[in-house]
């Protein structure tokens, strides 16, 4: 059953703009009628032609000024005081318009009932609007769940009347740390210090508290959402300044926090010309274009405007997905770069060549390999041949052809590895170290790094997931570590690393302190709003909301990941990028050792291969079986 409130707040545009109008001319015709009768102390009013003639105008003048101000344009229910000066304006515009029109038709309009008219016109005119918008208001409120706004400044002065004009959210209180604001009322929310924080949370009840804070640095933003990860409510964040101003994205597109807080790190600014050493108004090809590093390195790649840009990848949705989205950025930015969509394996050196002679390529970064760690160990003939003998065919195919810069994108795994996955890339670094002792005129160097967030392998988006389905989130064993990197800022550091590179060297990006897995997995469920808890200590979900469940290390997986496999390492001119001289083999001794592993290959003999990668200097030692 529908209130005559709802009923019109549902009508069609047009039908309410003639409800308006038809209101506004009885509005009008009563404010004059009391007017008299207040000054004339009647109600019995005597009505001439020149009085009609004078009611007439006014109301066409006032109908006339709240078109031109839009009042029948506004929405009644998003009415704020903008629209309550236009009524104002109309209202004084009505009774100028009165006591002229009197005097000219000669009307009998005593000089006090202008006055008179406009207060009543006034309250007549504007408060049923102002009252729609209030039952509104209450009316819908009631429906949105609370939130609290973390920031009383321009930005979270937007979201708030952004929100209450929609329908999702409501915003109960502003949350701010300077002791000036406190008190104040914003967009009618008051401004409360965050100690208050436990009393308004019971007094409130809101389901998440927003962050509105862009205009502070990158290191106070980490230690902000620390604190806040510590509170019982979930935690989102609104887009960043850049992207709002940029049309990115709106004030209200509220989102979970970037992973960069969740990892508690702060990137460091690349160096501009190293970044564009080895790109700017060059030939370049990037393999495992499409995989999530290989992308992020188009990206960057394509942002130092290269000549020609050859993305090569193996999978065709994700090679059409990165194409059409650099096509996008390229006409945005006004690029005038070429690129090339090219499907092909690594592994078909003759492809590699042919497309590398085409489009006279002048550096390659190879980003292509399989890297799931239980996946390769249970494949283990195709890891080997896509992470060795892939890099192999791509090497000799940049050697052919004279590309002048090879960067191989290594991983931690590669040190002293106890899985297929690591093993084969630690062979894949071996193999370009004995292809730059041969002597040639590609210069081959290789950057080796920890796991980047976000990237298809990431726990983050596995932990998200099961967050939300109610748990439990699985963490393999209570003391595993791992280094980690946003995906951004390991991009710009591969290009970096290789840029600075002579042939042969081996890179390691400083990846910060490690990071145990169940901390970042309670640190998530935390922002999340909800309380973790651990089953295997005896705690139950009377004691927090998600369970934290300990699987087991998987097969070839490490409690611990190192970056170096000695401690011959050196400092570069990049406080992020450190050089490591390691145990390498020469060409002859490496090519016996490929020709074993390419027969054992050739005929699906998995013991075979685990027996030269364990005789083989790469300090490969599986702790558990392999299956193929």
């Amino acid at each position: 059953m529908f209130t005559p409130i709802q009923l019109l707040l549902s009508a069609h545009r047009k039908n309410k703009r003639i409800i308006s109008v038809i209101y506004d001319i009885l509005a009008v015709t009563l404010s004059l009628y009391f007017a008299m009768a207040l000054r004339l102390d009647t109600l019995v009013i005597q009505v001439n032609t020149e009085e009609l003639l004078c009611l007439m105008v006014t109301c066409t003048v006032t109908i006339l000024s709240f078109v031109k101000l839009g009042m029948y344009r506004a929405i009644l229910r998003y009415m704020m005081m903008p629209a309550v000066g236009n009524i104002f304006v109309a209202v004084i515009i009505s009774a100028i318009t009165l006591a002229m029109s009197g005097f000219f038709f000669q009307a009998f309009v005593p000089r006090s009932v202008p006055f008179i008219y406009a207060g009543l016109a006034m309250f007549t005119l504007g408060a049923p609007r102002i009252f729609i918008r209030t039952i509104y208001y209450h009316y819908y409120r009631r429906k949105k769940p609370n939130v609290f706004i973390y920031g009383a400044g321009s930005t979270g002065r937007d979201l708030a009347y952004a929100l209450i004009q929609g329908g999702e959210y409501h915003p109960v209180a502003f949350l701010d740390d300077d002791p000036k604001k406190a008190g104040q009322i914003l967009t009618g929310v008051r401004i409360h210090p965050s100690s208050q924080f436990k009393n308004l949370l019971s007094l409130y009840q809101p389901v998440k508290l927003l962050l509105a804070i862009n205009n502070i640095s990158k290191g106070d933003r980490l230690r902000l959402v620390d604190e806040l990860s510590h509170w019982p409510i979930e935690v989102q964040s609104v887009p960043s300044v850049e992207d709002i101003a940029a049309g990115k994205a709106s004030v209200t597109d509220i989102k979970d926090l970037d992973i960069a807080d969740l990892l508690g790190r702060e990137p460091v600014s690349p160096d501009v010309e190293l970044l564009q050493r080895n790109i700017t108004d060059k030939s370049v090809l990037v393999t495992g274009a499409g995989g999530s590093i290989g992308s992020e390195l188009c990206r960057q790649i394509l942002a130092q405007n290269p000549a020609t840009l050859v993305l090569f990848e193996l999978n065709e949705y994700n090679l059409y997905a990165i194409h059409q989205e650099l096509e996008t950025i390229k006409n945005n930015l006004g690029l005038s770069t070429e690129l090339v969509a090219a499907l092909g394996s690594v592994q078909k050196e003759n492809r590699l060549t042919k497309l590398m002679t085409a489009y006279k390529v002048e550096s390659v970064y190879h980003s292509a390999a399989y890297k799931h760690v239980p996946l390769v160990e249970d494949n283990v003939i195709e890891g080997i041949r896509n992470n060795v003998f892939g890099t192999l065919a791509c090497a000799n195919a940049s050697i052919v052809t004279g590309v002048r810069n090879f960067t191989l994108i290594s991983t931690d795994k590669a040190v002293r590895p106890t899985n297929i996955m690591g093993a084969s890339k630690r062979m894949a670094e071996l193999v370009l170290q004995a292809l730059a002792d041969r002597g040639t005129e590609t210069n081959f160097t290789m950057v080796r790094f920890g796991n980047v967030l976000g990237s298809s392998g990431s726990v983050v988006p596995l932990f998200k997931k099961q967050v939300r389905q109610g748990g439990p989130v699985t963490v393999t064993h209570p003391e595993i570590t791992r280094y980690f990197m946003l995906i951004p800022e390991a991009a710009q550091l591969v290009i970096q690393a290789g840029a600075m590179g002579h042939n042969g060297q081996v890179f390691v990006l400083d990846m910060g302190e490690p990071v145990k897995i169940v901390d970042l997995a309670k640190r998530m469920i935390n922002l999340m709003g909800m309380k973790s808890y651990l089953s295997d200590k005896g705690e139950t979900d009377a004691d927090g909301d998600i369970e934290i469940r300990f699987t087991g290390l998987r097969p070839g997986e490490k409690l611990y990941e190192e970056l170096l496999i000695g401690d011959n390492v050196e400092g570069t001119s990049h406080q992020k990028i450190m050089t490591a001289c390691e145990l390498k083999l020469g060409w002859e001794n490496m090519k016996d050792l490929l020709d074993e592993l390419d027969i054992c290959c050739h005929n699906f003999d998995t013991e075979c291969i685990k027996k030269i990668l364990l005789d083989a200097p790469i300090g490969y030692k599986p702790n558990l079986g392999n299956i193929d």
